[in-house]
């Protein structure tokens, strides 16, 4: 399996290192059978994160056509709206240093190639497109989402049901080709349970003991009968 990590400008660090390295330690622990590159809309460059201006760097560019897993990462700043906070310009923090929003970080990708490179990747039977945190909303954003099954941040969930995507409160959400997680930390449950359900159990489970991370809650599907209230 070969997985593609999607960086766009003021990407989360955490949604991207964390499944870079349990798939990486998953290919390593399947003596190769796990590869993964972190890719751009725009090709090969240094992609500047959201967070205290460290950057990584795309070597390639992302290619909707190759079989295998995409994984989309959320964005890392300023919770809120721009000009919710009284006497702050839009994107400035207290000491005038430019802090930008997560909204803002995400909309912005919609000015790129990305949603179109997404829309391909979707349509791709040999693709498994997969999100941490606010990635789910690049997609609900560009239209990508209607009618699945998703999760993301807590404060994103509204976000997605006025997308058209069914919201869902778990941390790792299967919806076949789309398999989506929820808040920053998931990203290693995530990316746990794509090794587990992509190349098998007992390489999870390797990867799992060697971080001393056990993962946390049971993954959604639309599946079984639904829970009468409690």
């Amino acid at each position: 399996m070969h997985a593609q990590i999607v960086l766009f400008d003021g990407f989360d660090p955490l949604d991207v290192v964390a499944p870079y390295e349990v798939l990486y330690a998953g290919g390593t622990a399947s003596g190769g059978g796990v590869s993964v590159e972190l890719v751009s809309a725009e090709g090969a460059r240094d992609v500047v994160s959201g967070t205290g201006g460290l950057a990584l760097r795309a070597t390639a560019a992302l290619d909707p056509g190759r079989a295998g897993l995409i994984l989309v990462p959320g964005a890392s700043g300023r919770v809120g709206e721009p000009g919710e906070t009284p006497g702050l310009a839009a994107g400035e923090d207290g000491d005038g240093r430019r802090d930008e929003f997560i909204t803002v970080l995400l909309g912005r990708t919609l000015t790129t190639d990305l949603p179109v490179l997404l829309k391909s990747a979707m349509a791709n039977e040999r693709v498994t497109v997969s999100t941490v945190c606010g990635g789910s909303l690049v997609l609900a954003m560009a239209g990508l989402l209607e009618g699945r099954y998703a999760t993301t941040h807590h404060l994103g969930l509204d976000t997605l049901d006025a997308a058209g995507a069914h919201s869902v409160r778990a941390r790792v959400v299967d919806d076949g080709d789309f398999v989506s997680g929820a808040g920053v930390t998931s990203g290693l449950d995530l990316s746990l349970y794509l090794l587990e359900r992509e190349v098998g159990p007992k390489i999870a489970h390797a990867v799992e003991e060697l971080f001393a991370h056990e993962r946390r809650g049971t993954v959604w599907r639309h599946q079984g009968p639904s829970a009468t209230a409690f």
